[in-house]
């Protein structure tokens, strides 16, 4: 099971449908105006009695995961290469050790013939570990060794197949568009390898966006009890199907505390089939970083908020850069379809066929346009963490002794000392001498600007779009955002070591 610490910054026999309703009294009353009268209005389907019928049919068609796994580990003497190593497991480093692990799980059936689906991360080892074998064992205690037929970890979904004598009993996906807040659901797995166990609520979100910035982070989220071991387990409506699959808990103590994430069956169920059927999983990249435009964000820039994202920065050469696209720009749709919380960028890019022609539209200071882009494949996890990882090593500041140049509009509404950019200064931060801007001197501990984690050294390239090659187009940007009623400032900063970055403070 995975854990979220910070939201910033796991059986119809045959196909058979059963839906358990009752009658349920109706308990809301809503006022139309002073001239209509109370009307009631009653839940499309009442709370069910029991959830056993359902169970009973469901259950079958869940198993249990666990893998055997070889990790290498360090050595933990502390005392090798002393006099005293010989006390404490010999005398000389005998460097990494192999040990032998073992991960539980949960799955399900969803073919007669034994193919099985779960989550990526409960067949994958940790760390530097090996998996040697996934065994798959049935409700009914049979234990039988399963083949991995495919997996693709940026959805973090895997299948599995097992060879039984005889046809299993399977489940399938359900529409988990449909799905609406206050849904009845029930999850089925493993948790803590105690054997199958059976836990109900509903769900709690639609489409909840965790912050990850993964281009799968869209969530059902439920009150219904998920815990270790839930992880590739499915989560059912009441009609049987399958709706999600249990991938993520919030959890601050490592238990569940009413908050689970499911992957929606619309999103898990088609790369299930591909993966079924031996297919690689090809998803479209525009090459851009992005970030949620924050309430922040979007009151520097004067635009509505939760709606669309912002360019961090564009990879040259690119799909978007072949289209136009530039950093500091806002996305607000692409393909037709709206940029918001759950229906984010990377989502709709990811999801996109390489090689097709799609209309983006977005906000360019201020102005709203738009670009065509030929999507292109996107390239392995592997391959993207290689690309983008940028050095986070603190900077060097030394010989930034001057005495910032004060401003009273700088200081007193951004917190900011600032400097003028040197050849000499630039030589110290390690950025070409023509590099034009102002150099943060000084940051006050109570600002804005300290809370987003601007420092020392920092260079501001510009600010609401307007270069700041001195503290006086600096101040002039501040005055200017102050005018047009703007809470907040958008600066554009460069860290050694690291790209141009867009950061958005608050005046005060």
């Amino acid at each position: 099971m995975r854990y979220a610490y910070g939201l910033t910054s796991a059986l119809l026999l045959g196909g058979a449908a059963l839906s358990l309703a009752t009658g349920f009294p109706a308990g809301a009353q809503v006022a139309q105006n002073d001239e209509q009268k109370m009307q009631s209005i009653a839940p499309r389907a009442g709370a069910p009695s029991s959830f056993a019928e359902l169970t009973q049919q469901l259950q079958p068609a869940v198993v249990n995961i666990s893998t055997r796994q070889k990790v290498r580990v360090e050595n933990q003497n502390p005392f090798a290469g002393t006099p005293f190593g010989e006390l404490f497991g010999g005398g000389q480093d005998q460097g990494p050790q192999t040990r032998e692990a073992q991960s539980l799980g949960s799955g399900f059936i969803v073919s007669a013939d034994g193919y099985v689906v779960t989550n990526n991360h409960v067949i994958t080892a940790e760390g530097k570990g090996e998996v040697e074998s996934i065994s798959v064992t049935l409700p009914n205690g049979d234990d039988y060794p399963a083949k991995l037929v495919g997996r693709d970890a940026a959805s973090d979904l895997a299948v599995l197949k097992i060879t039984t004598p005889k046809p299993l009993p399977f489940v399938k996906f359900g529409d988990s568009r449909n799905a609406r807040v206050g849904d009845w659901v029930i999850a089925i797995g493993n948790p803590f390898g105690l054997g199958g166990t059976v836990t109900a609520g509903i769900i709690s979100a639609v489409y909840r966006n965790t912050g990850t910035g993964s281009a799968y982070d869209r969530y059902l989220q439920t009150d219904a009890a998920i815990n270790r071991g839930n992880s590739g387990g499915p989560m059912f409506d009441m009609k049987g199907q399958v709706i999600g699959i249990n991938n993520a808990i919030f959890s601050p103590n490592g238990g569940s505390i009413g908050i689970g994430f499911a992957i929606p069956a619309d999103t898990a169920a088609p790369i299930v089939e591909r993966l079924m059927k031996g297919q690689a999983i090809e998803r479209g990249y525009l090459g851009i970083r992005i970030q949620a435009l924050s309430d922040d964000l979007a009151d520097s820039l004067g635009i509505p908020h939760n709606h669309g994202e912002f360019v961090q920065a564009v990879e040259p050469g690119k799909a978007a850069a072949q289209a136009g696209i530039q950093a500091g720009d806002v996305v607000v749709r692409v393909g037709g379809k709206d940029v918001s919380p759950g229906q984010s960028l990377s989502f709709l890019v990811a999801n996109t066929a390489p090689g097709s022609r799609i209309p983006i539209e977005l906000i360019r200071n201020g102005q709203h346009m738009t670009v065509t882009a030929t999507v292109a494949k996107r390239p392995s996890e592997e391959e993207l963490a290689k690309s983008q990882g940028f050095s986070s090593d603190d900077q060097d500041n030394g010989g930034l002794d001057q005495k910032g140049q004060l401003s009273g509009a700088i200081e007193k509404s951004l917190g900011l000392q600032v400097l003028q950019m040197t050849p000499q200064i630039a030589g110290q931060l390690g950025v070409p001498p023509t590099t034009r801007g102002v150099v943060i001197n000084a940051v006050d501990d109570s600002s804005d600007a300290a809370a987003k984690g601007l420092q020392r050294g920092d260079i501001i390239l510009s600010a609401g779009y307007r270069p700041t090659g001195t503290p006086g187009e600096l101040d002039a940007a501040v005055r200017a955002a102050k005018a047009a009623n703007r809470p907040a400032l958008l600066l554009q900063v460069q860290r050694r070591g690291q790209p141009p970055a867009y950061v958005p403070v608050r005046l005060r």
